[in-house]
């Protein structure tokens, strides 16, 4: 089975949620890091959220960037926790937004798909060109892996760039419409293809026309939790409750943090509020 119709069963079975494994020190409770290395207090931080969620959630997203700022220490957290949702049969994302051409992004592309650090999809930035895509059909041409390609972002600094005008429309259009094309090429029995975009749910005037136009798309949706998207964009971004996953990470890492006996129940608290968001997002279903 391609890995894309595996993603779009998995949204069917288990809902559009993405848990972001954004894991810090500073989240995991103090009875969870006595005596424990760096690496192992990630790991098993990762792993009771991991074991208390896998069946309320699509995929997992693992931000590279937390785990290297702990050095060595960090990527053996990165490496183990990836490696137990292998065996788990879950799904994940390696968040690490490259950028790069030719060889280096071959090498980057063996490093993300293979080896100590793979993952089934991982995100790239596409502003070097279509040169810095294309380093990674080898990959995606054999099914098995998928990428999401930054789009529509969330962050503030979105504007600076990715709404400069171009013939007429927005600079991201343009980036959009040659991944459609590339996506057509790969196209699942789903109907989706493993070439998705990073669209933030927090424009509101734009979510319609991005989910039309890039229909055959699946969409990787932040912006939701911390950032407070409104949950009828996240809505108006999916396809039917599919077409994309809604990754949440410090709403569901930390909720725990929110109750009195959380520390004794980290995993219990991740998976409450894991339901919650699918829950407020599908109640726009009704309106």
């Amino acid at each position: 089975m391609k890995i894309i119709d595996k993603l779009y069963e998995k949204v069917s079975k288990n809902g559009f949620v993405c848990i972001g494994l954004d894991s810090s020190i500073d989240y995991i409770p103090e009875n969870m890091k006595a005596g424990k290395s760096v690496s192992e207090a990630l790991f098993s931080y990762n792993k009771e959220i991991i074991d208390q969620t896998y069946d309320v959630c699509a995929i997992y997203k693992l931000q590279i960037a937390y785990y290297e700022s702990y050095g060595i220490e960090g990527m053996i957290a990165y490496r183990d926790t990836l490696s137990y949702l292998r065996e788990k049969d879950l799904l994940s994302i390696g968040d690490v937004k490259r950028s790069d051409i030719a060889a280096s992004a071959k090498m980057y592309a063996k490093a993300h798909f293979e080896g100590d650090f793979e993952t089934d999809f991982i995100t790239l930035n596409p502003y070097m060109g279509m040169d810095s895509i294309e380093p990674y059909e080898e990959y995606i041409e054999k099914g098995d892996k998928g990428v999401f390609v930054l789009l529509r972002t969330s962050n503030p600094g979105a504007k600076d760039f990715e709404v400069l005008p171009v013939d007429g429309e927005e600079f991201f259009y343009k980036v959009g419409d040659k991944m459609r094309e590339l996506n057509e090429k790969y196209i699942g029995k789903s109907g989706f293809g493993p070439i998705g975009l990073v669209v933030g749910a927090t424009h509101s005037e734009e979510v319609e026309k991005i989910r039309k136009r890039y229909d055959k798309m699946f969409f990787l949706i932040p912006g939701f939790g911390a950032q407070k998207a409104d949950s009828m964009n996240v809505y108006k971004l999916l396809e039917g409750l599919n077409g994309g996953v809604v990754n949440s990470s410090r709403a569901i890492l930390k909720n725990w943090q929110n109750y009195e006996d959380g520390s004794e129940k980290v995993g219990y608290y991740a998976r409450k509020k894991a339901i919650e968001t699918y829950e407020e997002i599908k109640a726009n279903e009704v309106l």
